[in-house]
């Protein structure tokens, strides 16, 4: 078995152009991936801390009275 550089195929000029535009294309899509990732673990961030605040008092009394007929 005969490893050297004269026994490897060229490589055509066309399909150098065809796979750069593609692993160009596949980094955008990483990236925008990406972002929209971060902006979703940041939403959910947002909405966390905004579900621990204490309910309003107004709700707090609702249900403590129950008039019951007989």
């Amino acid at each position: 078995m005969n490893i050297s550089g004269s026994s490897l195929p060229a490589m055509s000029g066309g399909g150098e152009g065809a796979e750069v535009y593609s692993a160009s294309l596949a980094k955008k899509q990483q990236k925008a991936d990406g972002a929209a990732a971060l902006a979703l673990i940041e939403g959910a961030a947002m909405n966390t801390s905004a579900a621990q605040t204490p309910a309003k008092s107004v709700t707090a009394t609702l249900g403590n009275n129950v008039n019951v007929y007989v």
